[in-house]
C-alpha cells in the first residue's frame, strides 16, 4: 500500500506522523511525509521520503504582538486588535503551505493508495482528487463531536444537549486563521463545489471517515463515546532510539537527586525574560535542582543559578524517565512523553489545547492546577513544584504512565489504514 502523510505545525504535529510512518514502512508499507521544512529532520529520521512543505506558521514563532494576543485569550480591545492582526497574517502564511499541497497533490495522481493527513490540513480535498480513500489524524480531543462533553476549547459553560453543537466553534476558529478550504478546493486543487466538502470527517460521498485520534483513551474524562468509525488506539510514540548524553549532562543527572525539567517546547511567548525570571525564582525558592530546556527561546537563561542546567533539546523518551516532574506548556505531544515516563507534571498552558491538557492532568491527579502563563508567578510556580513532588501525585503519575505505555498507537493505528486501504 502507497500511504501519504499530511502534517504541519510545530514538531508536536509532525513526530506524531513520523511515528506512523515508521510503523507503516515496517509494517511493509510504502511511505511518503510531507510536513514543514523546519521539522525535516525530525521526519527523515523515520521515513526515507519526506517532502517539505513551506514553514507557513511557523514563521510566526518570533512575533510579540501575536504571542499576547493568545495571552489575552483575545479580550478586551488590544485583544480583539491583535487577534484579527495575528488570523490575517495566520492566513497569508498558510496559503503558500496551500500551494505546496495543491503542487504535491498534482504529482502524486495515480502513486497514492490512501491519504493519511492531520484533521486541520486538507487532506481529504487532495484525497478526493487522487481518487483515493482518506483518513484524519486527530491530535487533540476537540475536532470529533461527542454527546460526552462539550468542545474543551469551548470557553462556557453549557448544557449537555448542546455539547456536540459547541464543537463549530473550534472549526470556526480554525478557518479563520487558515483560510477558506473551499478556496483551496476550487482555486488549489480545480474540484467543484459539493456539500460536506469542507468537512474532512466526512467522506465525498457525505459518509463518515474513518477516524484516527491519536491519544490514549485514558486521558479522557470517563465514559467519553464515539461513534464506530473513530477509533482512539493511544498516543503515536517514536520508536526508541539510542542517544548518548552530552558528557555535562550525564554529570548533572549523575551529580545529585533527580532534576526537574522545565520546558515550554516551541512556545516563546510575549516575554521571554519575564518567564525566565519567574522560573528563576521559583527554582530558588523549592531549591530543587532543574533542567531547563530553552526550546525556541520562551525562557531567557539568565539567573537560574548552578543548581539548573540548560539545554536546548534532548530526547524526551530518554530524558523525561530520569527526572523528578516535568513543567511544561501542556501540548499533547510533551504531555504524551511525561505521561508515558510515569512522572507528576506541572503545566503552564498558553493556549489552544493546552489549557485543556493541563485540566486532564489535574482531574486524572498526576498533576496540581495549571498555572497558566499569562497568570505565572514565582509563588505559584513554586508551590507546584513542591505539589507535584509530593503527595499521592508521584504514584499515581506511576499508575497512569503503565497504562499508557501498554497501549500501541501507532500499532492498532496501521491496522486500522490496513483495512481502509483494503477496502
Amino acid at each position: 500500500m502507497k500511504v501519504l502523510l499530511l502534517t504541519h505545525g510545530s514538531r508536536g504535529d509532525v513526530q506524531p506522523f513520523a511515528a506512523l510512518a515508521a510503523a507503516l514502512t515496517g509494517a511493509g508499507h510504502d511511505v511518503v511525509l510531507a510536513a514543514p521544512a523546519s521539522s525535516a529532520a525530525v521526519a527523515e529520521a523515520h521515513c526515507t521520503r519526506v517532502l517539505p512543505l513551506d514553514d507557513g506558521t511557523n514563521k510566526l514563532v518570533d512575533d510579540r504582538a501575536a504571542w499576547e494576543a493568545v495571552e489575552r485569550n483575545f479580550r478586551g480591545l488590544r485583544g480583539k486588535r491583535l487577534g484579527v492582526r495575528l488570523a490575517r497574517r495566520n492566513r497569508l502564511a498558510m496559503r503558500r503551505v496551500f500551494d505546496d499541497l495543491a503542487a504535491l497533490a498534482r504529482t502524486t495522481a495515480g502513486a497514492v493508495d490512501l491519504v493519511v493527513h492531520q484533521v486541520n490540513v486538507p487532506g481529504h480535498a487532495i484525497a478526493e482528487l487522487l481518487g483515493v480513500p482518506a483518513v484524519p489524524v486527530c491530535l487533540q480531543p476537540f475536532w470529533v463531536p461527542t454527546p460526552s462533553f462539550p468542545d474543551p476549547l469551548f470557553p462556557y459553560r453549557l448544557p449537555a444537549a448542546l455539547n456536540r453543537v459547541s464543537y463549530l466553534s473550534t472549526r470556526t476558529f480554525v478557518r479563520a486563521l487558515t483560510g477558506s478550504p473551499a478556496r483551496f478546493r476550487r482555486d488549489g486543487l480545480g474540484l467543484p463545489r459539493r456539500r460536506f466538502a469542507a468537512d474532512p470527517l466526512r467522506r465525498p460521498g457525505g459518509g463518515p471517515a474513518p477516524v484516527l485520534q491519536a491519544f490514549s483513551r485514558h486521558v479522557l474524562p470517563p465514559g467519553a463515546r464515539y461513534p464506530e468509525n473513530v477509533h482512539t488506539p493511544g498516543f503515536f510514540f517514536l520508536p526508541p532510539a539510542p542517544w548518548t548524553a552530552p558528557p555535562d549532562l550525564a554529570a548533572f543527572l549523575a551529580g545529585g537527586e533527580p532534576p526537574v525539567y522545565v520546558g515550554f517546547g516551541s512556545m516563546v511567548g510575549s516575554d521571554p525574560a519575564r518567564t525566565g525570571r519567574i522560573v528563576a525564582e521559583a527554582l530558588r525558592a523549592t531549591g530543587v535542582r532543574a533542567i531547563v530546556a530553552l526550546g525556541r527561546g520562551g525562557i531567557r537563561p539568565d539567573g537560574l543559578g548552578d543548581n539548573a542546567f540548560c539545554l536546548t533539546e534532548a530526547p524526551h523518551d530518554w530524558l523525561f524517565p530520569r527526572t523528578a516532574a516535568v513543567v511544561h506548556h501542556g501540548g499533547a505531544g510533551t504531555t504524551a512523553a511525561a505521561l508515558a515516563a510515569g512522572r507528576p507534571q506541572v503545566a503552564c498552558p498558553f493556549m489552544f489545547d493546552q489549557p485543556y491538557f493541563g485540566r486532564r492532568l489535574f482531574a486524572l491527579g498526576v498533576a496540581p492546577p495549571p498555572q497558566p502563563l499569562r497568570e505565572l508567578t514565582a509563588d505559584g510556580l513554586a508551590r507546584a513544584i513542591g505539589d507535584a513532588v509530593a503527595g499521592t501525585t508521584p504514584a499515581r503519575a506511576k499508575e497512569l504512565g503503565e497504562l499508557i505505555r501498554a497501549e500501541d498507537g501507532v500499532g492498532h493505528a496501521v491496522k486500522v489504514l490496513e483495512e481502509v486501504g483494503a477496502g
